[in-house]
């Protein structure tokens, strides 16, 4: 029944890839979105093995998991359907909705996976609990993730769009990580969501209701699944909006309004005391550090003022955005993650001599930047478990491996090393 279901669905979701016109006006042909979209399922498949079969070794349990509860879920929806439609908004925390920085038994905190599987139980419905068959519906809407990247980046940067698929589509560890059934891919869908409604409502001058939804549900999944995200994507769209107001002084707005941020960041507690986001920030770190993983790995514990974070900085960096090292290399994945990531500072290497020009919004490149920066300097002041490093940094690569790819002179590169070699 399962083998039945999984290539009726494959078959009938493939089609509709080549039909549904936000896929077709990439421009990408027919087979080449088919490709993609079965590239992204095999990788699902392929996450869900690893964690079936090596869910020890690599720390995988999550997925299943999440399976489970979600059949749980799914067989609630006959037997019991007011409790099924209501048990999502139930608070078992005395007054810790409001608590929305909270990050351990707090209703936030159980909400990302709660609101996860009650999706993956509605996939249920359809796939008759059948895990496998769960990873073609996730792939058919996560695609919309990369897709929207890819046409925000094909606009902005004209005249290259094989080196753009290529770093929208395929990095390895964006595309194992946001296609297995985890949240990570649901929550790239919503950053990529955000970013093609505020590039082509500036662009065009134009909102409109389809845009403005667009725009709320990509809020919405990153509210539910990663709230942290939430309070750094705010600041980071505000920033965007105010430089294309004033495009000639776009970093200058850029670096002045992320100063203020970093400046807000430590007071606002002072105002609120609610707003404590270097103690939020600091609660992360301990519960992680509690949490003896394999790929876990000693660090400087943090404080609760400027000081500190200032002297972790360096830390920080380093855990997201260089390891793991070789060194810290357990098993197959963190092998590949390992080199991946030496690959991408070697190809940052590449785009710092050899970059050109040709952006129609350096505003965008801006917000790349800066939000991913962000983001990086999050996990590495509140994450030591080298494996969530890799999974939490995994739904920004597009961001950052986009705008370097493609505005990478690749002909002065090829004639560089390769002339030269052959000389």
């Amino acid at each position: 029944m399962e083998y039945l279901l999984f290539v009726a669905y494959l078959v009938l979701f493939a089609w509709l890839v080549t039909k549904v016109k936000f896929f077709t006006q990439t421009g990408l042909s027919k087979p080449q979105l088919i490709i993609l979209f079965l590239i992204k399922i095999m990788a699902g498949i392929f996450y869900g093995w690893i964690g079936t079969y090596y869910g020890g070794l690599a720390q995988m349990y999550d997925t299943w998991s999440y399976h489970g509860e979600s059949i749980s879920e799914y067989h609630l929806l006959s037997t019991n359907p007011g409790e099924y439609f209501t048990n999502l908004f139930h608070n078992t925390y005395e007054g810790s909705v409001g608590s929305i920085l909270n990050s351990g038994n707090s209703y936030w905190n159980d909400l990302k996976g709660n609101f996860f599987i009650k999706i993956l139980s509605i996939f249920n419905i359809f796939s008759f609990g059948h895990y496998y068959v769960n990873v073609i519906f996730y792939s058919f809407i996560t695609l919309m993730g990369p897709v929207c990247i890819y046409r925000v980046m094909a606009h902005a940067i004209p005249g290259k769009k094989n080196a753009i698929t290529i770093a929208a589509f395929l990095v390895p560890s964006f595309i194992y990580w946001t296609s297995g059934l985890h949240k990570e891919g649901l929550i790239f869908t919503g950053i990529s969501l955000i970013t093609y409604v505020v590039y082509f409502a500036t662009q065009q001058k134009k909102l409109g209701w389809k845009r403005l939804l667009m725009l709320l549900f990509g809020l919405l999944l990153l509210l539910t699944l990663r709230n942290f995200l939430f309070v750094l994507i705010l600041p980071a769209i505000l920033t965007w909006l105010l430089a294309n107001r004033w495009p000639k002084y776009g970093l200058a707005i850029f670096a002045s309004l992320y100063i203020i941020g970093s400046v807000v960041f430590f007071t606002a507690r002072y105002i609120n005391p609610k707003l404590d986001f270097p103690q939020a920030v600091v609660s992360k770190q301990k519960e992680f550090m509690q949490i003896k993983g394999a790929t876990s790995v000693p660090i400087k514990e943090l404080e609760p003022t400027a000081g500190s974070f200032l002297l972790n900085t360096p830390q920080a960096i380093t855990l997201s955005t260089i390891r793991p090292y070789p060194s810290d290399v357990h098993h197959i994945l963190s092998l590949a993650a390992a080199i991946e990531i030496n690959a991408l500072l070697l190809l940052f290497l590449l785009f710092l001599f050899f970059r050109q020009k040709g952006t129609r919004s350096r505003n965008l490149i801006y917000f790349c930047a800066f939000f991913s920066f962000s983001l990086l300097l999050g996990i590495g002041f509140s994450v030591n478990n080298l494996g969530a490093i890799v999974r939490y940094r995994s739904v920004i690569i597009p961001l950052l491996v986009v705008p370097m790819i493609a505005r990478t002179d690749w002909d002065r590169v090829y004639k560089l090393f390769f002339n030269g070699i052959k000389k």
